[in-house]
């Protein structure tokens, strides 16, 4: 069983920046291939960015491309999302999930995950 517990959502301004947090509890993190998806009022979860065990590969959706980096550390047991060069549309709750299916699998939204967090809120302004 783990546990996710994401942080570091906020207001902020369009070209600004933030770094999610998603803290897991549990044994065995680096086991686990870990992502984050988002999800906006009306739309459906979009895959985000994931990253394998290790940390050796990631993955991204082209939206985000030059502007997030997915990182690990598995000491800490932690993921992170760095979000640079916000854009309006990045508004959308954003989810941490694990999963021991290959990192790259994670486009799948609706088969990947097998733990997810309760989400935190980012909201980028013009």
């Amino acid at each position: 069983q783990v546990q996710l517990v994401e942080s570091g959502g906020g207001l902020v301004q369009a070209g600004g920046s933030l770094r999610l947090s998603c803290a897991a509890s549990g044994r065995g993190f680096s086991i686990y291939n870990m992502g984050w998806f988002r999800q906006a009022p009306g739309k459906e979860r979009e895959f985000v960015a994931t990253i394998s065990g290790s940390g050796s590969s990631t993955y991204n959706a082209e939206s985000v491309k030059g502007r997030f980096t997915i990182s690990r550390d598995n000491a800490k047991n932690t993921v992170y999302l760095q979000m640079n060069s916000l854009k309006p549309e990045d508004t959308a709750v954003y989810y941490c999930a694990a999963d021991q299916a290959p990192a790259y699998l994670g486009v799948n939204v609706r088969s990947w995950g097998d733990y997810w967090g309760q989400g935190t809120q980012v909201t980028v302004s013009s």
